[in-house]
């Protein structure tokens, strides 16, 4: 009896060695899975293109983001109009408005993550489009009734400029996070690259625009409405205001697919939902690592917004106030590298691209400490690191999507926003500071060090952390 009960024990024991070999080979295999490149049995931009929900997305962001990249320059073009005085520097008016701008996007990026993870996405997306327009199409009038009154030793009109910026910027908080958390809701899993190569394309586009022809747009606006017999020009906010209504009311046929069974509907504990969304990139090392090189590539494109001033200055053919052409290249490489991946960018794991992309990225930046005094090796490089920023950017951005579970993402999106606004903020402090100390080349340097250290510490955290999980080590 001893004998049968021994014998049925070590049986036991074999099934379960035998269940748990499998379990890891499972895990081991998913993990494989999961590492492949994706396959798409249609490639290129066609599946996405034919998604109508998508298309609708698509639009919204067109009109949005075009009203988001001239608001700064219709701000820049009424403090210059109705404020400035001659032989004032135009900084001591521009400087404040920067700051209100920026404040938002410190202070609730991750707060407003944990409010779109229990409100309707499409909701989010309309109104903070919306109520952005009514802002900007007020604020002629709000000018005109404030004319000649001042708030202590600033124009009451200018305060109020102060105030609208603000609260733009604060609705903005709110809508990235929806943007990019309903991406996932409205594409296939395999078809997430393309449509954010997509995004990138038509986000570095717009930036173009926004460097090259915003100004002559905002002109051409007030010019159009000049026959209005109108107590004061309103073209300019008519074009940018006008852009957010329309997005808006776009999205309004937007149809994410939410359920409201499926948001959260408890009442928001704000700093432990944040804490969650942390705790869920300290586990998620895959998440976390995108999020690190998302951090680092923008950092390196804050720094390069305020180096290509010193650059155009160095370059006898442009002007100080000519560094957008240089920023125009990297958004035209940056556009064209997107395109092409929406086409072949499936065949390569995200790993791999992102590891390519920030090699490429460094090698660049190393041409652009040579490139000070030549404008065309410097275009060149330009377009080079906008290229090859991209082979970080979507597949980083992509990767966010699809590994965060749905309830998780407007957190882990306002968090991604409260980390790229600081990274986007400190370098333009930092930049000019570090070009005045140790020049320009010394920087260039610097910047391609953190680049290709970033790329390979992804890629060695990304297969360390793989090992680990199949193995079981803690």
């Amino acid at each position: 009896m001893q004998l049968f009960e021994s014998e049925s024990i070590k049986e036991d024991i074999t099934t379960e060695k035998k269940n748990n070999f499998s379990h890891l080979s499972n895990k081991k295999m998913k993990e494989r899975e999961d590492d492949r490149p994706e396959q798409s049995t249609s490639q290129g931009f066609g599946p996405v293109l034919r998604n109508h929900r998508f298309l609708l997305l698509w639009s919204g962001q067109i009109f949005s983001q075009l009203a988001d990249k001239i608001y700064l320059v219709l701000m820049i073009a009424i403090v210059a109009n109705q404020f400035q005085t001659p032989n004032q520097p135009i900084s001591r008016w521009v400087s404040p408005i920067m700051v209100a701008f920026t404040i938002p996007a410190v202070l609730f990026g991750s707060l407003a993550g944990v409010y779109v993870d229990r409100w309707s996405k499409r909701g989010v997306l309309v109104f903070s489009n919306l109520l952005r327009g009514v802002l900007v199409l007020i604020l002629p009038i709000l000018l005109w009734l404030t004319e000649g009154h001042n708030l202590g030793v600033k124009p009451l009109g200018f305060v109020l400029m102060l105030g609208v910026t603000f609260l733009v910027s604060t609705l903005t908080q709110f809508f990235a996070p929806a943007e990019q958390a309903a991406i996932p809701l409205i594409v296939k899993k395999e078809h997430l690259l393309t449509a954010n190569s997509l995004y990138t394309t038509t986000m570095m586009a717009l930036l173009v625009i926004g460097f090259a022809v915003g100004e002559p747009l905002l002109s051409l606006s007030d010019r159009l409405v000049t026959g209005w017999a109108l107590p004061w020009k309103i073209g300019k906010e008519l074009l940018v205001g006008g852009a957010y209504a329309f997005a808006g009311i776009l999205l309004l046929w937007l149809k994410t697919g939410e359920r409201k069974e499926d948001r959260r509907k408890e009442s928001p504990h704000v700093f432990q939902d944040i804490g969650d969304g942390i705790q869920y990139l300290g586990k998620n090392h895959r998440v976390r690592n995108a999020l690190i090189q998302l951090v680092i590539l923008f950092s390196v494109f804050a720094a390069l917004a305020v180096l290509a001033v010193s650059m155009a200055d160095r370059i006898p053919q442009l002007e100080a106030e000519q560094f957008g052409i240089l920023l125009a290249a990297a958004g035209l490489g940056m556009a064209t590298s997107a395109t092409i991946m929406g086409y072949w960018g499936q065949r390569f794991s995200h790993a791999q691209l992102s590891l390519l992309g920030s090699i490429g990225v460094a090698a660049s930046l190393v041409g652009l400490s040579f490139a000070t005094g030549n404008l065309w090796l410097a275009l060149l490089m330009t377009t080079f690191l906008g290229g090859f920023a991209a082979l970080v950017g979507v597949p980083m951005q992509t990767t966010i999507q699809s590994e965060t579970p749905p309830d998780m993402r407007g957190k882990v999106f306002g968090l991604q926003n409260n980390a790229v606004n600081i990274a986007l903020s400190l370098p333009l402090v930092l930049a000019a500071e570090a070009e005045a100390q140790f020049g320009l080349r010394i920087v260039f340097l610097s910047l391609a060090l953190l680049a290709v250290v970033g790329g390979l510490l992804n890629w060695y955290i990304s297969h360390t952390g793989k090992v680990k999980l199949i193995t079981g080590d803690k």
